[in-house]
Order: structure tokens, then C-alpha cells, then sequence
């Protein structure tokens, strides 16, 4: 992988360490953002939007703070070399552009080997300590991919993911309703188009 994409995936590792979010500064930021469009910071409806929103960005970003493969440090041991998948997972994310959100759902896919599996709960919370944080969705969509290839070492995994983006449906092109999907498919999945094929069909299932 190149040094360009291993930037966009390193994340906060020790997480005693951690940077905390700075709730003063945003709201400042906030206060200025309201003059500057127009608004009155000070009228009634507005007093604590600064502090509200400061605390909105410390619960939506806490994923600038959390690497992805911690949840895949614990391994069991298991008789299975056969597709695990789980459809249907929830996000809520902010685009990097505009700063708007956009939310959808994600599915993924790996094929265990030697044995090497993980809680079913820790494809959902990767996918989750991704999301928040400023996110394109093409990175979601490898940084877990790739999560998953770097710790459980499967003979190949595939992440999708479906999201309608604010971006596109309140500014700019104005299309309410529009979907955008990506795909990474790692080892087998991006060589065997019949397992590829196979999680492409359970995603549609319902």
C-alpha cells in the first residue's frame, strides 16, 4: 500500500494518551460561524447552540481516536472455514468536504482461515469507530477491509457499503433519495468471482 492510503488509515493507538476534544474552542468557532453568516450568537435560541454543538462533535468525531483493529485483537479459535457475514450495519458519518453528514448501512464479509474468528460485534464496531470521525467513504469502506486482512489474516474479506450523503441532497445537486455504494473485496473475494458473487447475494436478501 502506498504512503499516501497508510496516512488516511493510522489512527490513535494508546488510548490513555488520547487528544481530548477542545469544547471551548469549538464553541468560539461556533459563535463566529453564526456572526458570519448573519446570525445573532446571543438571541435566546442560540445561547447554548455553541455548547450544544461542542458536544456533538466530541460524541460524533471520538473516532479520531480509535483504531479499528483494537477490536479485532481478540481472536477464538474455531472449527469454521466458511463465509461469516454480517448485513445491515448501521452508521452515521460526517463528510470531510462539507462537513455535512451522510448515513447509511454496511456489510461485511470474510472467510475465516485456520480457525481464526472474531465476535460478531466487532465487524459492527469497526465499522462504527470509522465512521466518526471527518470520513470519505471510500476510507470506510477499505480501512476495514484492510482491518480485518492485517489482524485475522482470513483467506479474504469484502466490505459494502450503501450511504445517501447530505452533501448531494440539501446543496449542490439537490437529489434526495440518491445512493452511493462502494465495494473492496481483499484475497479470494477479489479473485473468485463465485465467492464474491455469493456476498453480493445475501445482501440483497431480506
Amino acid at each position: 500500500m502506498d504512503q499516501t492510503k497508510r496516512k488516511d488509515i493510522d489512527y490513535t493507538n494508546d488510548q490513555t494518551t488520547k487528544n481530548k476534544v477542545n469544547r471551548p474552542q469549538i464553541e468560539q468557532a461556533i459563535r463566529l460561524l453564526l456572526e458570519a453568516v448573519g446570525e445573532d450568537p446571543t438571541r435566546e435560541g442560540l445561547l447554548d447552540t455553541p455548547k450544544r454543538v461542542a458536544k456533538m462533535y466530541e460524541e460524533m468525531f471520538e473516532g479520531l481516536h480509535i483504531n479499528p483493529k483494537e477490536y479485532f485483537k481478540t481472536i477464538f479459535n474455531e472449527d469454521h472455514e466458511e463465509l461469516v457475514f454480517v448485513k445491515d450495519i448501521s452508521f452515521y458519518s460526517m463528510c470531510e468536504h462539507h462537513l455535512v453528514p451522510f448515513y447509511g448501512k454496511a456489510h461485511v464479509a470474510y472467510l475465516p482461515k485456520d480457525g481464526k474468528v472474531t465476535g460478531l460485534s466487532k465487524l459492527a464496531r469497526a465499522v462504527e469507530a470509522t465512521a466518526r470521525r471527518p470520513q470519505l467513504q471510500e476510507r470506510i469502506t477499505s480501512t476495514v477491509v484492510d482491518a480485518i486482512m492485517d489482524m485475522l489474516a482470513p483467506h479474504g474479506a469484502m466490505v459494502i457499503v450503501e450511504a445517501e450523503h447530505m452533501c448531494m441532497t440539501m446543496r449542490g445537486v439537490r437529489k434526495p433519495g440518491a445512493m452511493t455504494m462502494t465495494t473492496a473485496a481483499r484475497g479470494v473475494f477479489e479473485t473468485d468471482s463465485v465467492r464474491r458473487n455469493e456476498v453480493l447475494t445475501l445482501m440483497k436478501t431480506t
